[in-house]
């Protein structure tokens, strides 16, 4: 930074440009920068920028739209330092650099506190690993990891349950329509429902397309069976009824909601 002398011992003096003084290295004495530099208070507006800037990010609740407010507040600094091609104000836009830095590392993290807190534990891994070393994030890195496995561990039923509902329908088919046996019918729908089952275990993109088709599909497959086992009726006519029925009242519902 622009280097100042003690006017006492002659000692450099440390200056702090956001407090407006500066300190002697040799005999502790403080001087105003506003005695040492006449242009100082041509710095005052870009000043006031940083301080609120850095008071923005200076509580423990600094989050993500603080670090927004601040990136601004040190991007206007930083124009109006680009004016001035002196020491100060060389040495106020490193002051500048410095601050959209500290501030994006505020935002990433107060980010992934977010997806943390709405349980997004993916989402908050992927954000603090990019942040290693800075603040917990390693320990908030292990914490996700282990959400995510008890996560999953506790997806399994739900996973075997949803994983089984599209092999269902496939059995049926098989077995009313196809001439196929019963136990190649079995064997089908049992390396099917494990492999759905681990596809939605995973909770990946194939995940949604698989739980979206199912729930789609589970009322229409709920009532077939019960047309066909407990009713006896053909098979042609049951699936008719298991996929008419529905649209027939989700149509419904759809009217009256819309004269409501």
């Amino acid at each position: 930074m622009a280097a100042y002398k003690c006017m006492i011992c002659g000692g450099d003096l440390a200056n702090d440009y956001l407090l407006g003084s500066c300190v002697c290295e040799n005999c502790g004495n403080k001087w105003s920068l506003e005695d040492l530099e006449p242009t100082y208070k041509q710095y005052i507006h870009i000043i006031e920028k940083l301080n609120t800037a850095n008071d923005l990010l200076a509580g423990e609740n600094a989050g993500v739209k603080q670090a927004e407010q601040a990136v601004l507040l040190y991007k206007s600094a930083a124009a109006e330092c680009i004016k001035h091609t002196t020491d100060i104000g060389s040495d106020l836009m490193e002051l500048c650099k410095n601050g959209q830095e500290r501030a994006g590392l505020i935002k990433a993290y107060a980010g992934a506190k977010n997806h943390f807190d709405k349980k997004a534990y993916d989402k908050a891994l992927a954000e603090f690993e990019k942040l290693n070393g800075y603040k917990d994030s390693e320990e908030m890195v292990t914490k996700c990891r282990e959400q995510i496995v008890l996560a999953r561990k506790r997806r399994i039923p739900y996973a075997a349950i949803v994983g089984m509902i599209l092999p269902a329908i496939l059995f049926f088919f098989m077995k009313e329509k196809g001439d196929v046996s019963i136990a190649f019918c079995l064997l089908v729908f049992i390396a099917a429902s494990a492999g759905l089952g681990y596809a939605v275990y995973l909770n990946g993109a194939l995940s949604v397309v698989v739980e979206v088709l199912s729930l789609i599909m589970l009322v229409p497959l709920l009532i077939f069976a019960v047309l066909v086992y407990v009713f006896h009726i053909s098979t042609g006519l049951a699936a008719g009824l298991a996929v008419g029925v529905p649209f027939v009242i989700v149509v419904l519902i759809m009217i009256f909601a819309e004269r409501q």
